[in-house]
């Protein structure tokens, strides 16, 4: 199954427990909110996902969209905007506009599809009870994520020497993860660059400095930022012919390299995938 369609259907299931756990009232109409990086293939399988457990959108439910783009300053506002609708519900996915939402209201529920680390970000109280007004879907992160994607990266540039990582400072997970990457990277005798992205001029920016410190690899944490800029980061990864792992299938199949990606279930795995072009049609060393 496609992590899309994974989470566009958990997503779904666990948006309609709640509904259901009010009961079915007669012509009752439900109002919920979206609140997502953009609309696309994700939130038609959302609805798709609906109309099977017998919810469909203008009929039993209505639905108020919020498309924050990945602009992480707009995350407040808009957060405000929806929780001021008085809304039976809001479905979430990403720890920053989670946590704005978790900021703006203590009434309204929120599900959130695929936060790592929820307890961690201070969203739930613990996995087995959450508490207040927020539940979902949590993907179970290993303590050693972090160290795990230097290590496959380093499997597949075995002479990377270098390695820059991209990351996005304010974003929390981040933060959680970088400690990882610099002690694997130090493990490995690999000396790493820390490159910081939060606009998409940064990028490219970023980009010009891993090339100009010669780095043979790099590592792009996702981010609502990047996520919504996938485009003109491969772009600049194969301008730049640097071998790149990302975090989610997405990339490459929009033309990246090589992901990993922890799946939410009970036991973590990881699933690592490629775009089955050699190391040389991305990186000339």
């Amino acid at each position: 199954m496609k992590r899309r369609e994974f989470l566009a259907g958990t997503g779904a299931v666990l948006l309609a427990a709640p509904l259901a756990a009010e009961g079915q009232q007669a012509g009752k109409v439900w109002r919920i909110g979206v609140f997502l990086t953009s609309d696309g293939p994700n939130v038609e399988a959302f609805r798709q996902e609906l109309r099977k457990l017998g919810y469909v959108e203008g009929h039993n439910i209505l639905i108020e969209y919020r498309w924050h783009e990945g602009k992480v300053d707009r995350l407040p506002a808009l957060a405000a905007e929806l929780v001021n609708l008085r809304l039976d519900l809001i479905l979430v996915s990403g720890s920053q506009p989670t946590l704005a939402l978790k900021a703006a209201t203590t009434t309204v529920p929120i599900v959130f599809a695929g936060n790592a680390d929820p307890v961690g970000l201070g969203l739930v109280s613990s996995l087995a009870h959450p508490g207040g007004n927020l539940t979902g879907l949590a993907i179970l992160v290993p303590e050693e994520f972090g160290a795990k994607q230097v290590q496959l990266l380093k499997e597949a540039v075995p002479a990377a020497a270098r390695m820059a990582v991209l990351i996005h400072r304010e974003n929390p997970m981040h933060r959680a993860y970088l400690p990882q990457t610099v002690a694997a990277a130090k493990k490995l005798n690999i000396r790493l660059q820390i490159l910081e992205a939060r606009t998409p001029s940064e990028l490219d920016s970023a980009f010009a400095a891993a090339t100009r410190e010669r780095a043979d690899a790099m590592q792009v944490y996702a981010d609502l930022l990047f996520n919504a800029h996938r485009t003109q980061i491969l772009a600049l990864a194969a301008q730049s012919r640097l071998p790149v792992l990302y975090l989610f299938k997405e990339d490459v199949v929009a033309g990246g390299l090589m992901s990993l990606w922890a799946l939410p279930f009970r036991h973590v795995s990881a699933c690592c995938h490629v775009c089955g072009q050699d190391l040389e049609g991305h990186a000339a060393k």
